[in-house]
């Protein structure tokens, strides 16, 4: 879908694997296919005694920014579901121009 993005803000995800769950029901994908697709970073040790490990969401070229919900009015899948309500779809210019306002943020142009 030509001229949207999706804005994820890391800083509040969980990593509860929600969106990455409701998106391959939703779209019927079968196991190991994933629209959008949680990545663990970590674990790892980075200074004495303080560790890294989370798991972020990461589109794929499967996502199509539920293109079908959206053309009957409803919000995408992935956003829908979401538990800490930090994914965003939407047009790409709007949410560009967010992007930096918050500390953890990534915007993907689908």
């Amino acid at each position: 879908m030509a001229g949207m993005g999706i804005l994820i803000d890391y800083e509040w995800c969980t990593g509860c694997h929600t969106c990455e769950t409701a998106c391959q029901m939703e779209h019927g994908l079968p196991v190991g296919q994933f629209g959008i697709k949680l990545a663990q970073v970590g674990p790892y040790e980075y200074a004495p005694g303080t560790w890294q490990l989370a798991y972020v969401p990461v589109p794929t070229d499967q996502c199509d920014c539920c293109a079908e919900r959206l053309a009957r009015g409803k919000m995408p899948t992935c956003q829908h579901h979401c538990q800490a309500q930090c994914i965003e779809v939407g047009p790409i210019e709007e949410l560009a121009s967010r992007v930096g306002a918050k500390r953890k943020q990534v915007l993907y142009n689908r």
